[in-house]
Formats: C-alpha cells, sequence, structure tokens
C-alpha cells in the first residue's frame, strides 16, 4: 500500500462520520466508498522482476501504440485506467542521467496527443550500453505525478521510483538494441512484464 492511500482514505473517513453524526447516518457512505476506493486504488502488490538482458514494464496497463520515435527509437504507450496499480518501475536498471518535468494540458491519457500535450515527467536510464527513455503523463483526471528518483541514482530493473494519481499513460522510448516482446492491445503488469529483449544478447 502507497503511503499516499492511507492519507486520502483517512480524511475521507472523517468526514463521513461528521456527515454521518450531523446529518443522517447514511450522509456519510459516499465518503466511505471512496475512502475504500483509495484503499484499492494505491495498492502495491509485490512483484516478480524476470532475469536477463530485458526491459520490463514500467506500468500496469494496456498498450495502445506503438510507433517509430525519432531516428532509430520506438516508443511503447501504456495507458493506465483508475483500476490499474498506478506504482511506476523502473523498465531497465542504470543511472538515471536526467530528470525533466513539463507542464501541459490534461487530455485524456489514452488519445495519442496526450504523449506530446500532456503534463509529463520524462526520465532517463543508462547503463553503459543502452540509453532508455521513460515519461509518466498525467491524463483527465490525474493532477499529480510522483518520482522519486534525481540525477544521479542508480535503479534497478523492476524498482520501484514513483506512480501517477488517477489515470494516466506512460511512454518507453526504446533503442535499436532493444527487440519488442509486446504487441498493441496487450495488458501488462509493471515489473513482471517483458516490453523487450537485447538484440545483442
Amino acid at each position: 500500500m502507497v503511503r499516499d492511500g492511507l492519507y486520502y482514505a483517512a480524511a475521507l473517513a472523517v468526514a463521513a462520520a461528521a456527515l454521518s453524526a450531523g446529518l443522517h447516518p447514511l450522509a456519510g457512505l459516499p465518503f466511505v466508498i471512496l475512502a475504500l476506493f483509495c484503499l484499492y486504488f494505491f495498492r502495491d502488490p509485490e512483484r516478480e522482476i524476470p532475469s536477463g538482458p530485458v526491459a520490463v514494464s514500467p506500468a500496469d496497463g494496456k498498450v495502445v501504440e506503438i510507433r517509430p520515435e525519432g531516428e532509430d527509437g520506438t516508443r511503447v504507450s501504456i495507458f493506465l485506467n483508475v483500476f490499474d496499480v498506478h506504482v511506476n518501475r523502473a523498465p531497465v536498471g542504470g543511472v538515471i542521467t536526467d530528470v525533466h518535468y513539463s507542464r501541459g494540458k490534461f487530455l485524456v491519457a489514452s488519445r495519442e496527443e496526450a504523449s506530446t500535450e500532456n503534463e509529463q515527467n520524462t526520465v532517463v536510464v543508462e547503463d553503459g550500453n543502452s540509453r532508455v527513455v521513460f515519461k509518466q503523463i498525467a491524463g483527465l483526471i490525474a493532477r499529480r505525478i510522483v518520482c522519486r528518483k534525481k540525477v544521479g541514482d542508480r535503479v534497478e530493473k523492476g524498482e520501484r521510483f514513483g506512480l501517477i494519481k488517477f489515470g494516466s499513460r506512460m511512454d518507453v522510448v526504446l533503442g535499436p538494441e532493444w527487440e519488442l516482446a509486446v504487441r498493441q492491445g496487450e495488458r501488462v503488469k509493471a515489473g513482471s512484464s517483458i516490453l523487450a529483449r537485447r538484440r545483442d544478447s
């Protein structure tokens, strides 16, 4: 469980108790339902991280787009609905060489335009042989992106590094050294689903 979920749930539970005591026993029911949803939304299950030279999914969700990015890269876009686990994990291990936050719109995250126009946080990880870029992208409901890593930090493949609250998108840009292992329309899980394999392995 992500700690944020406990805070939200506690605040909603207090509001439910106040309404039930001051108005009607059932007046606080909607807030109770919201509190339970927060506990569900901020769940953080353990995942089995695959070994070997592979890139794993940084998020739970559905692969909604696979397309060329730049000269040699391929972008894999994952849409997270409000029922998916929203804890983000590093797709590869290495050193974080760049973290850049960009303000933007809050379009529906399943739309292609969200990759370029929405508010987002871009993280770059390098391991000496490869450079992988991944973006936490806000959605229509999401209003906060959380990244707990900074430039110079080392991350392990599948390590938790942040989350996006309440519906969002995650883009991963892989270079030509990677061979994709997923197709558009597939559902993936953060840390355990393999997105790509190194060609030189």
